[in-house]
């Protein structure tokens, strides 16, 4: 099982220029989102995360490589795990209950809280609609072949977890897992930073989460 320690950012918080928070991620560890326990076509985008806290918020921001990029849906809730889509799954402590929040390249933002993929309740637009975003495409070369490059800075007020009464993450303990998935790309596929050992495809086990700590 993979750890994760989450550094502390004491200079930002939700309100401060996001662009100047995804430069600072671009400092801290990248993560690779690159096991593939369901390989439908061969194909692997290259995916990494890094992941930072503030006082009150989360930071993520995703990099991804992809031979294709799609971004159809554009309103909270819609099913972006269609479109060029990453995610990020959360559990505090030993709760069995999860936060699961995947955004396509656009920034849009689908949530639910539940213990399972079918046991699921998606939560209040207006909590997503306090989440920010800024996304960035560009070209890439990768080795001869045209990929398209872009990169998901988010900014996750702990407000967001409505669900649970969150004031500090300082010390905090939970288990996550971070995803890349594409259902209806040209060439789906299903990337995850810890492993999944199921037949089925199926990010919503929360036995396969990596255990994750937040600096205090």
């Amino acid at each position: 099982m993979k750890e994760l320690t989450v550094p502390f950012l004491g200079l930002v918080n939700k309100v401060s220029p996001i662009a100047h928070v995804s430069y600072l991620l671009d400092n801290y560890e990248k993560n690779h989102i690159g096991m593939t326990p369901w390989s439908v076509n061969g194909y692997k985008p290259d995916a990494h995360f890094a992941i930072a806290f503030g006082e009150d918020s989360i930071f993520i921001k995703y990099y991804v490589s992809e031979k294709s990029v799609r971004a159809i849906y554009k309103q909270p809730n819609e099913p972006v795990y269609k479109d060029s889509c990453v995610e990020f799954f959360v559990s505090f402590g030993d709760e069995k209950g999860y936060y699961s929040f995947g955004f396509n390249c656009a920034g849009t933002c689908m949530l639910g809280f539940g213990t399972s993929r079918t046991n699921r309740k998606l939560l209040p637009e207006a909590a997503i609609r306090t989440i920010r975003h800024q996304t960035n495409l560009k070209l890439v070369d990768s080795g001869g072949q045209g990929s398209i490059g872009w990169e998901l800075t988010l900014m996750i007020p702990l407000a967001v977890f409505c669900n649970h009464s969150i004031t500090s993450l300082n010390g905090r303990q939970c288990r996550v897992n971070f995803h890349k998935c594409g259902d209806e790309l040209p060439d789906p596929h299903f990337l995850t930073w810890n492993n999944i050992k199921s037949a089925d495809t199926n990010f919503h086990l929360p036995e396969f989460f990596g255990k994750m700590q937040f600096e205090n």
